[in-house]
């Protein structure tokens, strides 16, 4: 049975829209009606996304979210443009592959920066503006919250506290309008995966093989509709909750 997702009239902030999980989600939420604020550091990539997003009410903001005041801007903009604020979708992520005896202190630092600390920051500006919507948060997460990776320690660590938080600001803001959700998707065909950046010599292949199912990689667009469920009002039963989309990695 498919559900129809309906954001008309609403406003949503959709980070990392440049490109994979996040471009996909922002074309779906336009889709269904929703004025969309692009939030992404790739200027070019970003207008490409408003491109695709051009019969619909979009903006495009490039921000470095790796800057907490950066965060609270993108907000106060989003907010400024439409006037209200119904979803937060805290897509942005990024990945360095090291050794952890070698890893640099700014791969590490920048890491918890963009997939933990930007994720807080945006909360914390966009919560007070949900609560008056009604409306919804959701994190992207990875498998890797639950399971190690190799030569992905940071990486690891900032998705596993990710989880923590969305539970953690789920029961905080539980007597509130509000709902918060995460979800962990698998290995995916994105900018992100082994396949597509620069892997330092020496690593061991067969480890980072692990990073996708027996059963393959996950397709975006299905991480895409999650997050666009859970953002809409037929994800009104979902608060706290992390939905695992990794075709079975962390089933065993």
């Amino acid at each position: 049975m498919a559900i129809a997702i309906d954001m008309a009239g609403k406003a949503a902030l959709v980070t990392g829209a440049a490109s994979g999980v996040g471009r996909a989600t922002a074309r779906k939420l336009a889709d269904a009606g929703a004025c969309v604020c692009l939030v992404d550091i790739n200027a070019e990539a970003l207008a490409e996304t408003a491109d695709l997003l051009r019969d619909s009410r979009a903006l495009a903001h490039v921000a470095d979210l790796s800057d907490p005041d950066a965060c609270r801007r993108v907000v106060d903009t989003a907010v400024a443009k439409f006037g209200r604020l119904d979803a937060l979708c805290n897509v942005a992520g990024t990945v360095t592959f090291a050794q952890s005896h070698t890893m640099k202190r700014a791969d590490w630092d920048r890491t918890i920066a963009i997939n933990l600390s930007a994720p807080f920051f945006l909360s914390q500006a966009a919560i007070p503006h949900l609560i008056e919507a009604e409306g919804a948060i959701v994190n992207v997460a990875s498998f890797t919250a639950f399971q190690g990776g190799a030569y992905a320690a940071a990486y690891c660590a900032s998705k596993a506290g990710l989880v923590n938080m969305t539970k953690a600001l789920a029961m905080e803001y539980i007597r509130q309008p509000i709902r918060i959700n995460a979800v962990a998707p698998g290995g995916m065909l994105t900018h992100m995966g082994p396949g597509f950046i620069d892997i330092p010599d020496g690593l061991d292949g067969e480890l980072l093989q692990r990073f996708s199912s027996l059963r393959g990689f996950v397709e975006v667009d299905d991480v895409a509709d999650m997050i666009c469920l859970l953002v809409s009002p037929a994800g009104r039963s979902y608060h706290g909750a992390c939905i695992s989309i990794d075709a079975g990695i962390t089933a065993g």
